[in-house]
């Protein structure tokens, strides 16, 4: 009996991509253009610390301290405490309007104060304290066309307001009245 050896030589099959490379110069500039990139922004804050009123620069005229509670935003001076506005709010209206035309006026009158300490109640919620700390810092306005974005108080300082008022502060000072 006689063995026979068939040497054979198997060829390599190689693998077809080219259908998969195709597809791929397709779908990733599709994906890159369809994509939506999140674009986060980060406002830098600073929170008070206990003895704020000693760290205040004695230079500046005007320091603005809002107070927001669930139902009114009180506008004082901080340097002073004197409450300049209180503006009544509710979580179905806010009252924006008014509350935007007094803190232009405040700025129109101290146009150099860029500070504004922000003290919120606990019950108030995130979304007040975000769309606060964005009327506060900036507004846009209509100019030859054009909408131009003009600083309020981009300066935020954050702080817990206290629960009690003293009766001093409930009368609104001379200048809250010229404003």
């Amino acid at each position: 009996m006689k063995f026979v050896r068939r040497n054979r030589m198997q060829e390599t099959v190689e693998l077809n991509i080219t259908a998969f490379m195709n597809l791929m110069v397709i779908l990733v500039p599709f994906l890159l253009i369809t994509a939506v990139f999140s674009r986060m922004t980060v406002l830098d804050l600073a929170l008070p610390s206990l003895d704020a009123a000693a760290n205040q620069k004695t230079d500046e005229k005007f320091y603005l301290q809002l107070t927001i509670d669930k139902d009114q935003y009180s506008f004082k001076d901080g340097r002073t405490g004197l409450l300049l506005k209180n503006i009544t709010r509710t979580e179905e209206n806010p009252n924006w309007n008014e509350f935007d035309i007094f803190i232009r006026r405040i700025k129109s009158k101290f146009p150099d104060s860029q500070n504004v300490s922000l003290l919120l109640n606990k019950s108030v919620n995130y979304r007040t304290m975000i769309n606060v700390m964005d009327h506060v810092r900036s507004y846009d306005d209509v100019v030859a066309a054009t909408l131009e974005t003009y600083d309020l108080f981009p300066n935020i300082s954050i702080g817990e307001a206290s629960e009690k008022l003293n009766s001093a502060e409930l009368l609104p000072a001379k200048i809250g009245d010229e404003l």
